[in-house]
């Protein structure tokens, strides 16, 4: 997606990253077929979005170490991402967090506006699958309106890649919530 956008504006290539930042998995996923347990993820989060604890982060670049945590639970972030420019142009914007859940389940994303969304495992560079995408409806909270869910190891750090398009802001909301107990382990 950067690429191409990168590239259709006439930048040459030696300003278009080597890999997309993000995969179109995010954009592509499927939606999620159960929106109770969502819904009830995203009403949770809600308190958080909308009554705290809030903390202010600015994501790392893509392509560099993250050491941006995201890890408290029940903490909704405030997430800038670095702008990717062409001279005077900003196209965009993209960056990564590290989440390391306490234990193996089931994990949504959700965010105050759609963001592509890429998980990676930050020893292997292993890129996790994402299950579904959770366009969250404005009755059950007016804060958050997009999710994507995945199963992750407890104990594992994941870098957690984040990009938006001009005109979408640089700054958003994140809160990452528990959706199931024990999906990933067997």
């Amino acid at each position: 997606l950067l690429t191409l956008l990168l590239a259709g504006c006439g930048a040459p290539e030696d300003v278009v990253p080597e890999t997309a930042p993000i995969t179109q998995q995010s954009e592509l996923l499927a939606a999620c077929v159960d929106t109770e347990a969502l819904a009830e993820a995203a009403e949770h989060s809600c308190t958080h979005a909308e009554a705290g604890p809030f903390e202010s982060v600015t994501a790392a670049p893509l392509g560099g170490p993250s050491f941006v945590d995201v890890s408290v639970e029940h903490t909704a972030y405030n997430v800038t991402l670095p702008a990717i420019t062409y001279r005077q142009w900003t196209f965009g914007y993209a960056g990564s967090v590290i989440f390391t859940p306490e234990e193996s389940t089931e994990y949504a994303f959700l965010t105050s506006g759609y963001r592509a969304v890429r998980i990676v495992n930050a020893a292997t560079n292993e890129e996790v699958g994402l299950e579904c995408h959770y366009s969250v409806p404005q009755e059950v909270c007016g804060s958050l309106r997009s999710a994507v869910t995945a199963d992750l190891e407890g104990g594992i750090d994941y870098r957690v890649d984040f990009a938006a398009v001009v005109p979408q802001p640089a700054t958003f909301l994140l809160v990452i919530e528990e959706t199931g107990h024990d999906h990933a382990e067997e």
